[in-house]
């Protein structure tokens, strides 16, 4: 290979590691050096996972470069690379992170010395060889280049660049410090809200719940507003519905306690973001109200399958109707919900209809969300066909399997085979195996009594901490979309 080269790696304030190491061509990189070149704290642990043999196979390692593949959430497993002589990587994923998970956790499996030497294949071999031919092309005075299209830390860090291909930067394309400034800048003020957030939950419990300036709304909205400044919208909004709670009920105070809890989880955890696993860290950033892109999310991984259109339901949020859509993938059994929003006046989007099936690509936001964006669709909507349901016993347990992974989501939608009843001064929904409390408006309770004919009848719910919302009454030869509806005159759409 001829003389071993070197490069400084700079490590990132935030990592708290000696700022340089020099590294040898032949020479096995610490764990230190990996978190050094990784995006974020975030990355790291979104890495971790993945940094175990089981997910990896064909791996090596040679004084030059590690290999591997990955097997992550695709039908093909990801092609990773990494050369670590020249600093620089490769990975067939659709991540925009440079380096991505898979890359970060190919180096820690190489660090920690689970990677052993091996000749590298053909696809490697050619990689390397395009950035050498490429950096002796460019500048041969220059002793470190960087192959255009292959992503390098130290002031040749160019993520920007599709690690594929070797085009010149668009002009207007904006300086890549200027973006992390900006990223860094909006961190801090919603660190800042979440700070703020904290200190107004910890005055609310010193004074107690019996404080007069909690029935005045200014108290609350004093608060959203501080959040929205901060970015911090999705909290705003969850301050602003609790101010409603307020006195509204005999026992307004146990559900207002509950929810000051929730909002102090959420506030400490937002302010651990760099410290918690991947997932949940993308979890509690979206409750926190930091907004993803959406072509971020377009550009990741589609999940294709016959998704049913399971349930509808219209709400008003701040003088903004917001539809979720509850679909559910026939192959994968996964549940997710499309949104859309509308405005004074605006029209709610109407593609995608209660009663089909749609084969379609779907693109989940981060950590594992509920929440999707609509791909390609891959066919025209078919009637849907039979639906079951589970029972209130296995509902419940579903239920609860995604409260214990995120405490402060709202909303659920679960399919349930039970018969609606009245018990105990309201109405439930009932088996053998219990029961579970409706919140149904006369036109869903009537259209389940009828469907029913006083029996068991499978229905599509939204399960709220309150009860269930009825959403689709599905009988043999229908469904009855029983959702609740955006008021017509706001919308400007029946």
């Amino acid at each position: 290979m001829g003389e071993s080269q070197a490069l400084a790696v700079p490590a990132p304030e935030a990592c708290h590691i000696p700022s340089v190491r020099w590294v040898t061509m032949a020479e096995r990189w610490s764990v230190e050096q990996v978190v050094a070149v990784a995006p974020t704290p975030k990355s790291v642990a979104a890495a971790e996972p993945l940094a175990v043999p089981s997910r990896w196979s064909g791996i090596g390692a040679d004084e030059r470069a590690v290999w591997g593949r990955c097997r992550g959430s695709g039908a093909e497993p990801y092609e990773t690379m990494a050369d670590h002589a020249e600093v620089a990587w490769r990975c067939t994923c659709p991540s925009r992170k440079h380096p991505c998970k898979h890359v970060i956790a190919l180096l820690l499996l190489w660090a920690r010395g689970q990677v052993q030497p091996g000749a590298a294949p053909a696809g490697v071999v050619s990689w390397v060889a395009a950035r050498d031919q490429r950096a002796a092309a460019s500048q041969p005075v220059v002793e470190r280049g960087a192959g255009a299209g292959d992503q390098q830390v130290d002031g040749l860090d160019r993520p920007d660049r599709d690690p594929d291909r070797d085009l010149p930067e668009p002009s207007g394309t904006p300086d890549r410090g200027d973006l992390d400034r900006s990223r860094d800048e909006r961190v801090a003020r919603m660190m800042e809200g979440l700070v703020e957030l904290d200190r107004w939950l910890e005055d609310r419990m010193r004074t107690g719940l019996a404080d007069p300036a909690l029935a005045r709304y200014a108290t609350w909205d004093a608060l959203a507003a501080r959040l929205v400044d901060a970015r911090a919208g999705a909290l705003a909004n969850r301050v602003r519905r609790l101010a409603g709670l307020v006195g509204a009920a005999p026992d307004w105070q146990a559900e207002v306690l509950a929810e000051l809890g929730l909002l102090h989880l959420i506030a400490q955890a937002g302010r651990r973001l760099p410290t918690l696993p991947g997932n949940l860290a993308d979890a509690v950033a979206t409750a926190s109200g930091w907004q993803v892109r959406q072509a971020e999310v377009l550009a990741g991984v589609p999940e294709t399958d016959d998704w049913i259109v399971l349930g509808r339901s219209d709400t008003r949020e701040d003088r903004i109707e917001v539809r979720r859509l509850w679909i559910r993938g026939v192959e994968s059994g996964r549940w997710a919900m499309l949104l859309s929003f509308a405005a004074y006046q605006q029209v709610l989007d109407d593609s995608w209809v209660v009663g089909t099936v749609v084969r379609a690509d779907l693109h989940r936001y981060p950590g594992d969300s509920l929440r999707v964006l609509a791909g390609t669709r891959h066919a025209d909507p078919l009637p849907l066909l039979r639906v079951d349901g589970l029972s209130i016993a296995d509902a419940c347990a579903a239920i609860g399997s995604r409260v214990a992974i995120e405490p402060w989501i709202e909303r659920l939608a679960v399919t349930v085979t039970a018969a609606p009843t009245f018990s105990d001064r309201r109405w439930v929904l009932t088996d053998s195996t219990g029961s579970l409390p409706l919140l149904a408006g006369p036109v869903a309770l009537g259209s389940m009594l009828a469907g029913g004919d006083g029996g068991p009848i499978t229905v599509t719910v939204e399960w709220t901490p309150r009860g269930l919302v009825p959403l689709t009454v599905h009988l043999d030869d229908r469904v009855l979309d029983v959702g609740p509806r955006a008021d017509p005159s706001f919308v400007g759409a029946a």
